[in-house]
């Protein structure tokens, strides 16, 4: 997998995770409480974690749970984040 579809992908799956915690990342970034460098660092922090086959699984399964998965490394920015 290149880099450019490694990024894709896990920015996919924060994206992804953001939703299912009830999170819309675009809309939390224009009322300015995210910054477009946060998201940037979580996909990034996203990228480290050894389970992103785990995480897209846990997704397909979970819709809207309001919690993230033990091993996510951006659990602490989604808590915050969360409605």
């Amino acid at each position: 997998m290149t880099d450019r579809d490694t990024l894709r992908r896990h920015a996919d799956l924060v994206d992804r995770m953001a939703s299912t915690l009830g999170i819309d990342l675009q809309e939390t970034a224009i009322s300015g409480n995210v910054s477009s460098d946060e998201i940037s660092d979580a996909v990034l922090r996203c990228t480290d974690c050894p389970n992103p086959d785990n995480c897209a699984s846990y997704l397909a399964r979970v819709h809207h749970s309001g919690l993230t998965p033990e091993y996510c490394r951006n659990q602490d920015l989604f808590a915050r984040l969360t409605p």
